[in-house]
């Protein structure tokens, strides 16, 4: 289980604060541009420190290890591809840090790229792409990472609603018994294929609450930001 124990994140003015256990599957965070969803997956990651509190897995406490030292696996709003490298070698580096990859891995490398529909664009340098096709050759490096974590930072902002709707299946499909923490702006990703969702407002994260009873009986603040 991924636990934020009485976590209290601050950046100058800015402060956010969660105490709340995420259960495996998918999780929405939803809330209004600038409340600090991205932040929190940042903390869980490794890359920002609360003032207090803990991240725990499984009960073993993550908060003051870097991020290669955590069982997570993050999809950031940039995609954050390395611009020498292919395609192909962009995503290997979900399995071997060091892209000494085997056959094998070569051929789970082709397949992952198959399925967000990159069969054809492994030999490229990511600024040869669009937006959303970075978009999902990030998704093929999560998807290969064996991370029981796996944080997805808005991350098909850039698709058309039927790609947009193809990969979150895939998600749904591909991370199933992970935990999954899912950034969007949009109701309905979550409505889609989340098990649960947090309302981000306010300088509070909320507990988890199941989909359906999230929108079905809406806090002020939620309601105040769907309008």
């Amino acid at each position: 289980m991924l636990t934020l124990d009485g976590l209290d994140i601050r950046q100058g003015d800015f402060r956010l604060t969660a105490d709340f256990t995420v259960p495996p599957g998918i999780t929405a965070l939803i809330g209004p541009s600038g409340a600090g969803k991205s932040t929190l997956l940042s903390v869980i990651a490794g890359f920002f420190a609360p003032v207090a509190g803990r991240v725990t897995w499984d009960a073993d406490d993550l908060t003051g290890r870097p991020p290669g030292q955590r069982p997570v696996s993050m999809l950031f709003q940039d995609n954050n591809l390395f611009p020498h490298l292919t395609i192909a070698q962009n995503v290997g580096l979900g399995l071997r840090p060091d892209l000494r990859l085997t056959q094998a891995d070569r051929a789970l490398v082709t397949a992952a790229l198959d399925q967000v529909g990159l069969a054809n664009f492994a030999a490229r340098k990511p600024g040869a792409l669009s937006g959303g096709q970075q978009s999902r050759a990030a998704l093929a490096r999560v998807l290969l990472a064996d991370r029981p974590v796996v944080l997805l930072d808005e991350p098909f902002a850039a698709l058309g609603p039927g790609l947009r709707a193809d990969m979150l299946g895939l998600v749904r499909e591909r991370l199933a018994g992970r935990t999954v923490l899912l950034v969007t702006h949009d109701p309905d990703d979550a409505r889609r294929v989340a098990d649960r969702a947090v309302l981000v407002a306010q300088g509070v994260a909320s507990m988890p609450v199941a989909t359906g009873d999230f929108f079905a009986n809406p806090p002020k603040a939620l309601r105040d930001y769907l309008g």
